[in-house]
């Protein structure tokens, strides 16, 4: 993958340098240049620029990359600015670090879902969970196995957990589905959450925009993912 690193401090430069090594292209970006030095032997890329100013991105490949860690840990201002410039230009998934509560509130707020808290997670841990291309969130339970949320196919749509497991086979078992529903506040302001539907029967019915919270082997769930084989869910 083609990823993009904002803040080279120390978790920064330790996550760039790990995605490196894991077979991806990466990007380091800082405005200090004594940082930028330091990783540019190390990671495929790296550019000295101020990613507070909008006009800067037009030397960053921004639309080409799949997904951006804005890891600045020295200036929370520069993290939120830098992540809402981000959101702005391109539709790329961000991962973004919070330096605070407040801060994971306006993250929220933005509509930024992978947060990342370095006192609480390692380099080498985030890694891991980012080279998992095509899920929407996933929880590492060791070096095998993964619980992950990835999206329903379009073929399960309205069909029922029975039925699809006499047609599509893959080594998954499925833990719960997180359904998109409509909610009202006191003022009668609409808003979407999601929520889970709890435990799924064989009668559970697959809807479209369905999010499927799945346990299994890391390599079966990027095979699900990458549609390459047929595999089997197991409710």
């Amino acid at each position: 993958m083609k990823i993009i690193v904002f803040g080279l401090g120390n978790f920064g430069m330790s996550l760039a340098i790990s995605l490196t090594e894991t077979g991806n292209e990466v990007i380091g970006v800082d405005k200090n240049i004594e940082k930028v030095n330091l990783v540019k032997d190390k990671i495929s890329h790296a550019i000295a620029l101020d990613s507070t100013n909008e006009l800067s991105y037009e030397a960053l490949p921004l639309k080409d990359a799949d997904k951006v860690v804005v890891a600045i840990g020295e200036n929370e201002g520069a993290a939120i600015i830098t992540t809402a410039i981000i959101k702005k230009l391109s539709d790329v998934k961000i991962i973004s670090r919070a330096l605070s509560p407040i801060h994971d509130t306006v993250l929220e707020a933005m509509g930024i879902h992978s947060i990342i808290h370095p006192e609480q997670e390692s380099a080498d841990r985030l890694t891991k969970q980012i080279n998992f291309k095509s899920t929407l969130e996933n929880y590492q339970l060791d070096d095998n196995f993964t619980i992950s949320e990835v999206k329903a196919k379009p073929e399960f749509f309205g069909k029922t957990l029975a039925e699809l497991d006499s047609i599509d086979k893959y080594h998954l078992t499925l833990v719960t589905i997180i359904r998109k529903r409509e909610k009202r506040n006191l003022i009668g302001k609409k808003s979407v959450i999601k929520e889970t539907i709890g435990r799924p029967s064989p009668e559970t019915v697959v809807l479209e925009d369905d999010i499927l919270v799945v346990y299994g082997y890391n390599k079966d769930i990027e095979t699900y993912c990458l549609g390459q084989e047929e595999h089997q869910i197991r409710s």
